[in-house]
């Protein structure tokens, strides 16, 4: 870096594919002035640290079920998109040229915001700011300067943010979608938007976002969507041997199970059959069925009821869980005073950060775990050489940025613009190697996206599925990443997640998680 300072100084030149070159003669690369990144890349079955814990004092593991022990190929969300979109035909009278439209797999991303009133969809980082570029209208980006004229800016103000839950509620105008399950609902909000507009046809807003959620809703509600998965399993449960592994380790040595889970006890004895086998709830101490969570951890009125294997509610006052059999509904007060099973030796894995994670580590001391899917695949874009590179020089870019923006003579602002603008197309660049309309999952550009804000709060770990417990022995301790402060001087050597780029394998299984 101190060559590129010097030689700018001395009114040298470096390109914009960061070639040195003195006297328009050729004098270094990019990859001789910036040290190369660890070629010891992230493995992506590594498990990540928000915050220290081991799992040696974790003596109860507990589980949600859809995304956490089941994971759905791309077909579930494409059935939920033609489900919900022939209810909007059928029953909501919309348009017959909606049957047009079909799932669009890589539009959207999880954690997008939608303004309700706006019918817009976008992404905004840790500090309420929208991420320019990542702001649709149906199926078509809004240019900068009409999202900065409705918002006064880029910045979206505390009030009319989404409430702790991700709900748009009286007041509020934000909606954020937080959940794996909707994708589909955010691609059915575009595609009629888009069909809409097209067709020059006036609608509100309001009402559209109502009719799109019920109609999602619907596909839950009316069982619409456990009958087809439950007909065609294998086509959208897949990995099912992993979640069975992870759950026999457990049980091998000692551990205590619960699963609590929105899903309906045949659904889930029908998934639970696939992946674990008939006897799965010999696994279990606890099985609590259409728990109606996030209400379960916060409702102290609505009782256990006990489900038979025909599916009949008994009625009779529920004095112990026992093992082996299914419950419904009740909540998580009555849970602790049957249990017992209270603070930092339970250990409680979901997928939804707000409705899984949130109370239980804010209310009740639970340790947590987030599983989250899409980091498999983020991990392994960042290991490319592509990305490596281009992060590498964007980083080199910023810091002459940084140190060169003092010299305000004409050569060298030409300069500085010239790293400016390259600057940028790299930035954009970086987001479309994620995703091209909205990017990572987990930054807008060098900021962490609102999503990121909210795991790093609400799970003490973090990975791409259950799995990747096979990696570890049961005495293991997860240490977070000591990353320098913005005011302090990053002197010690570079931490990294244990394991992050070599796990110490303690079972030498070649299983890995979903692509």
């Amino acid at each position: 870096g101190q060559d590129i300072y010097g030689c700018f100084k001395h009114n040298k030149n470096v390109n914009l594919k960061g070639q040195l070159f003195i006297n328009n003669t050729f004098f270094m690369s990019t990859t001789d002035l910036i040290p190369v990144i660890s070629k010891n890349f992230v493995n992506p079955d590594t498990i990540f640290a928000n915050n220290q814990m081991s799992l040696q004092d974790i003596e109860i593991y507990g589980f949600d079920y859809d995304y956490t022990l089941a994971f759905y190929s791309s077909h579930l969300h494409t059935l939920i998109f033609n489900i919900a979109r022939d209810i909007l035909i059928q029953e909501h009278r919309y348009p017959e040229g909606l049957r047009e439209y079909d799932y669009i797999p890589n539009f959207v991303i999880r954690g997008l915001h939608y303004d309700v009133q706006k019918a817009l969809l976008m992404k905004i980082d840790a500090f309420h700011y929208i991420q320019l570029g990542t702001v649709y209208r149906g199926l078509n980006p809004v240019p900068e300067k009409e999202v900065i004229a409705m918002y006064e800016g880029s910045h979206v103000p505390l009030e009319i943010m989404s409430d702790f839950y991700g709900k748009s509620s009286h007041g509020h105008t934000m909606k954020q979608f937080m959940d794996i399950f909707s994708l589909p609902e955010m691609t059915l909000l575009s595609c009629v938007s888009d069909y809409f507009m097209k067709h020059n046809i006036d609608y509100e807003p309001v009402h559209l976002y109502k009719d799109v959620k019920e109609a999602i809703g619907d596909v839950h509600v009316r069982g619409i969507m456990y009958r087809a998965v439950e007909a065609d399993i294998e086509k959208y449960i897949c990995y099912a041997e992993q979640t069975h592994a992870v759950l026999r380790k457990l049980s091998k040595n000692g551990k205590k199970m619960f699963l609590i889970t929105n899903s309906p006890f045949d659904f889930v004895d029908r998934g639970m059959n696939y992946i674990v086998g008939k006897d799965w709830r010999d696994l279990f101490d606890v099985v609590i069925v259409q728990a109606d969570k996030p209400g379960f951890f916060n409702d102290r009125r609505k009782p256990f009821r006990r489900v038979t294997d025909k599916g009949v509610l008994l009625w009779d006052r529920i004095h112990h869980l026992e093992k082996g059999q299914i419950y419904k509904q009740g909540n998580l007060y009555e849970f602790l005073r049957l249990t017992g099973w209270r603070g930092s030796k339970v250990l409680y894995f979901g997928d939804h950060i707000y409705s899984d994670l949130a109370d239980l580590t804010l209310k009740h001391g639970w340790r947590t775990g987030a599983i989250i899917p899409e980091l498999r695949k983020e991990i392994k874009i960042m290991n490319t050489e592509e990305y490596v590179h281009t992060m590498t020089w964007l980083q080199a870019l910023t810091g002459l940025l940084e140190h060169m923006q003092v010299h305000r003579d004409s050569a060298s602002q030409m300069v500085i613009q010239q790293w400016i603008n390259e600057r940028e197309e790299m930035r954009l660049r970086t987001k479309d190697i994620f995703n091209a309309q909205f990017g990572s999952l987990f930054r807008t550009y060098h900021n962490p996206t609102y999503f990121t804000r909210r795991l790093s709060r609400f799970a003490d770990i973090y990975m791409a599925s259950l799995s990747c417990l096979l990696n570890y022995d049961l005495q293991h301790t997860f240490y977070p990443r000591r990353t320098p402060l913005q005011h302090e001087s990053p002197i010690w050597p570079e931490q990294t997640s244990t394991g992050a780029m070599n796990i110490p394998f303690q079972s030498h299984s070649t299983t890995t998680g979903p692509e």
